[in-house]
C-alpha cells in the first residue's frame, strides 16, 4: 500500500494502521512497522484519529511540515536499514546511532540527507544519488 500515487489511499493507510495498534487488533507487518513509526511521534497522534487529515495540504513554504511524507520517509529508512539497501547503509547508521546517541535523532539525520537525495532527484528528473547519500549519511 505505501508504493501508491493516491495520497488519500496512503493516508488512509497510515490512519488505519494507527487505529488498529491503539485497538489492539491483528496487524499486518507493514502495518506494525507504520504504527511503530507513529508511536514515535506523539505529536501526530491526533492528527492520525481525524478522518480530516486526508483531505489538509502543508505547504513548506510556509514553514509546515507534511506529517504523512515524515512518517513515510522514516519507514522508508527503516526498510531501507532491514534490508540492507543500499549497500554501505548499516555502518552508516551505526556510525549515525553512535554520534547521536538515540535511534530517533539518527533517523532524523538519516531524513535529511534522504530527503536531499530525492529532492536533487525530483529537480533533476533522475534517479536518487546512492553515493550521494552515503556520502550525505556520513558526513552528518
Amino acid at each position: 500500500m505505501l508504493f501508491s500515487n493516491d495520497r488519500e489511499a496512503l493516508r488512509r493507510f497510515f490512519i488505519t494502521s494507527w487505529r488498529k495498534r491503539r485497538d489492539a487488533s491483528p496487524l499486518e507487518p507493514l502495518e506494525a512497522l507504520v504504527s511503530d513509526v507513529v508511536i514515535d511521534h506523539p505529536e501526530y497522534h491526533p492528527l492520525l484519529e481525524d478522518d480530516r487529515a486526508l483531505d489538509r495540504d502543508w505547504l513548506p513554504e510556509e514553514g509546515q511540515t507534511n506529517p504523512f511524507l515524515h512518517l513515510a520517509m522514516h519507514v522508508a529508512i527503516r526498510e531501507q536499514l532491514a534490508s540492507g539497501q543500499p549497500p554501505g547503509i548499516e555502518p552508516a547508521w551505526q556510525a549515525l546511532l553512535a554520534r547521536t546517541g538515540d535511534r530517533h535523532h539518527a533517523e532524523h539525520a538519516m531524513l535529511e540527507c534522504l530527503g536531499e537525495v530525492m529532492w536533487q532527484a525530483q529537480r533533476n528528473g533522475t534517479e536518487p544519488d546512492v553515493a550521494a547519500y552515503l556520502d550525505c549519511l556520513r558526513r552528518r
